[in-house]
């Protein structure tokens, strides 16, 4: 695949990374359906055979069993990936999230090398503050990161839902890479706040989790009961009641698009947010998945396509919050 520059601090990455959240249990349960050890390594390397070396992933996934089966996945090869990964979710030393959030020098200082450790890697390419602390002022946050930076143990800083004044506050400390938020068809919030302008403007590059509105948009969800019964899906306002069937309407309409180009659903809400600019990572554990998700970085969308799909879902339309009522007040801070 042909590289993009993540950010004007230097880092190039492919088009479409790969998001790892999913290939492991965390938050009290199987995240989209039950993981095999097995297959989710032979997804990264599948993913890398095919030029996907860019893998995301976070101390709170787990906690710090994504960060291990990363680590077993890469062994030996651990200059050939580009990893992210995140710090935030406040986690004790016997390994519990806490429920709070915690960015302070001290704390960071002690999540990374232990990330380092669960990767066993002495250095993490991308470095995200995973939610914002509103108890740590941002500056002293980012000083903290710029100081890793300097000792080599991250190369590269982003944040992680922040809102422009943030993204400012942060960016004059030390320049920032990345901002990572959810971004897809059905979620433009973002966009509609501004801080996608805030983000060309200042030369920050976005990394939009969740292209495929955590797998909604692939069109197989047509019903509740199409969840499995621990899926954490069933508990987000998106995808629950009236709204949900309103968005199955909307996903049905893109469906017919995408069987137009001979493509999937998934792979035309992917190539959406590539044409926007932006770089997806979407989440799998199979292989098969990851081989369509790298295909939809070479599918291109002309103007037309772009604003056919955007009369579908137009910026405004009500699709149903992301989050519960509790999660959304730690976002776009």
């Amino acid at each position: 695949m042909k590289e993009v520059k993540l950010g004007s601090q230097g880092l190039t990455i492919p088009p479409i990374g790969l998001g790892c959240m999913g290939m492991t249990t965390g938050f009290g349960g199987d995240i989209y359906g039950k993981a095999d050890e097995k297959e989710t390594i032979a997804t990264i390397h599948r993913s890398l055979e095919l030029g996907g070396n860019f893998l995301d992933t976070a101390d709170i996934y787990g906690p710090f069993l994504n960060e291990q089966l990363i680590a077993k996945a890469i062994k030996g090869n651990r200059e050939k990936y580009i990893i992210a990964s995140k710090f935030g979710f406040e986690i004790d030393d016997n390994g519990q999230a806490t429920g709070a959030f915690n960015s302070s020098k001290n704390y960071i200082k002690k999540a990374v090398e232990r990330s380092l450790k669960n990767l066993g890697t002495d250095y993490i390419d991308m470095y995200y503050q995973h939610r914002l602390d509103t108890n740590t002022p941002i500056e002293e946050t980012v000083a903290a990161m710029g100081e890793l930076v300097k000792e080599g143990k991250i190369k590269y800083i982003g944040l992680s839902e922040v809102n422009s004044e943030t993204i400012r506050r942060a960016h004059q400390i030390h320049p920032l890479t990345a901002v990572q938020s959810e971004y897809s068809l059905f979620e433009r919030q973002i966009e509609e706040l501004g801080i996608l302008d805030t983000l060309k403007e200042l030369g920050i590059s976005l990394i939009a989790y969740s292209p495929v509105g955590r797998g909604f948009l692939n069109g197989t969800i047509q019903k509740p009961e199409d969840f499995n019964e621990n899926d954490f899906r069933r508990f987000i306002p998106k995808y629950q009641g009236e709204q949900f069937f309103k968005n199955v309407e909307l996903v049905n309409e893109i469906k017919k698009v995408a069987v137009e180009k001979n493509i999937t659903s998934a792979q035309l809400a992917i190539a959406w947010v590539i044409a926007k600019g932006h770089t997806p990572i979407p989440g799998t554990k199979r292989v098969k998945y990851v081989e369509e998700n790298i295909d939809a970085a070479r599918i291109s969308l002309t103007q037309d396509d772009l604003n056919r799909l955007e009369s579908i879902i137009p910026l405004g339309t009500e699709t149903g919050a992301r989050y519960d009522a509790e999660s959304m007040k730690g976002v776009n801070l």
